[in-house]
């Protein structure tokens, strides 16, 4: 009875793989699907389902659930000034004058067709944002009732699968780190969502009932402006809920209540932990420290398991590397590789359960200099996309191997979502259907 029932939860498991993309990096928050036949090759015209316009702008990834598609926007007349691609100096923005309207949708898989939108907010802006950042940077989740989209600066607004609303908390604005705005998005668990908002006013983890929105607790956070997504982990001895953070990573337990703590992290955290091999991995890699660490963690850990000195692991840590971390992409891993796109365009390699360098950085291309969205992995191959909209595959294993390029011809900065046999590509003014024909 009981392997029937695993067997069960284990088909279960698979069709929500192919068929959902809830969250950003997909349900398990690793970006990597089991769907089979999915596209390896395309273009702006080549092996395209459909491609829509997208008003507005925005960074937010798409989400799926069916025959949905779910992703945000924010529209403004005067708003007209263009990022610019790489890492620099000078992206920040003094709050604009004009109103802005903060849009969400629902789009028809099948066919791309807008299905329905919803404004809900509509202000001259009381925060600024980074002139690389939007004020829909955070990705949305779902869980087939409801979908729940998040503004850091704004609040939390939740509808139906038919766009009638549930509820909607408004909070905020926040003073975020030089005013570049928010990106953090919220994650669902057994009944509940979960929010961090970690910015210069007060940070704070919050739970929330999903059903109704009424605040089940709230802890404090001695932290400042981050832009790092939570994870729920659940490890098989108990389900902890991961917030990566300059002062320290942290974990939580379900009413709240502080598990354990490790200090080293860089001044900027953004990459989103993950779990695989019974460890958990959280890294940060501010480009401008010297320290840019990837721990591996091992479940069951309790008050500060911070490394000392000259430690590479403890009781606590399995690994870790001081200069292995990204800045903005998360890591993914393939097969028992470990792999980090940097936003300068390299990648590195390790073993995932030893932290071991099977090849440090190699440059994926020598016109590729900017990296934002986090790779992803599907028919046992790895896939970065940069800034300039182009995806290079890369075959996994010992050694580098480029296999391909493939070109959209505008910028891109969203991690895309994987379903029913296609990707859902983001542009800065477009949203691809790719393959599932």
């Amino acid at each position: 009875m009981l392997k029937q029932t695993l067997s069960l939860f284990a088909m279960a498991a698979a069709a929500l793989a192919a068929d959902a993309w809830p969250q950003f990096r997909g349900a398990d928050s690793t970006g990597v699907s089991e769907d089979k036949g999915l596209p390896e090759k395309w273009s702006s015209t080549e092996n395209v389902a459909w491609r829509v316009d997208i008003p507005g702008n925005g960074w937010s990834s798409p989400v799926v659930w069916g025959d949905r598609i779910f992703l945000t926007t924010v529209i403004s007349k005067e708003d007209k000034e263009p990022p610019k691609k790489g890492l620099y100096f000078g992206g920040n923005r003094t709050a604009p004058a004009d109103e802005h309207r903060w849009l969400v949708y629902c789009i028809d898989f099948k066919t791309g067709k807008t299905l329905w939108e919803r404004e809900v907010h509509r202000a001259v802006p009381a925060f600024s944002r980074h002139l690389k950042n939007s004020f829909a940077s955070e990705t949305p989740v779902t869980d087939g009732e409801r979908v729940y989209f998040y503004f850091g600066n704004v609040g939390i607004f939740v509808f139906d699968m038919d766009g009638k609303p549930a509820w909607s908390q408004k909070w905020g604005p926040f003073n975020t780190r030089f005013g570049w705005g928010t990106a953090a998005s919220p994650v669902l668990d057994e009944g509940r969502v979960y929010v961090v908002n970690d910015n210069d006013d007060g940070s704070f983890l919050a739970a929330l009932d999903k059903k109704t929105g009424k605040q089940i607790w709230r802890v404090e956070r001695d932290e400042k402006s981050n832009w790092a997504t939570p994870y729920i982990w659940k490890n098989g001895r108990r389900t902890e809920i991961i917030t990566p953070g300059t002062t320290r990573i942290r974990s939580y337990d379900l009413d709240g209540k502080p598990l354990w703590q490790l200090g080293g992290m860089s001044s900027i955290t953004i990459p989103t932990p993950f779990s695989k091999f019974g460890l958990l991995y959280v890294t940060s890699g501010y480009v401008g420290d010297q320290v840019r660490p990837v721990f591996a963690i091992k479940p069951g850990a309790t008050g500060d398991i911070s490394l000392k000195a000259g430690e590479s692991s403890n009781a606590s840590v399995a690994w870790f590397l001081p200069q292995a971390g990204p800045y903005n992409p998360s890591p993914i891993i393939v097969g028992d590789h470990y792999y980090t796109l940097f936003d300068r365009g390299f990648l590195t390699c390790h073993d995932a359960k030893t932290g071991k360098e099977i090849y440090g950085k190699v440059r994926i291309d020598p016109a590729a200099a900017a990296f934002t969205s986090s790779p992803w992995a599907y028919n046992g191959k790895v896939f970065a996309l940069s800034e300039d909209g182009d995806t290079f595959v890369i075959q996994p294993g010992p050694e580098y191997k480029l296999l391909a390029k493939n070109t959209l011809d505008e910028m891109c900065m969203a991690t895309p979502a994987i379903a029913h046999g296609s990707l859902i590509i983001r542009t800065a003014s477009k949203l691809y259907r790719i393959g599932g024909k």
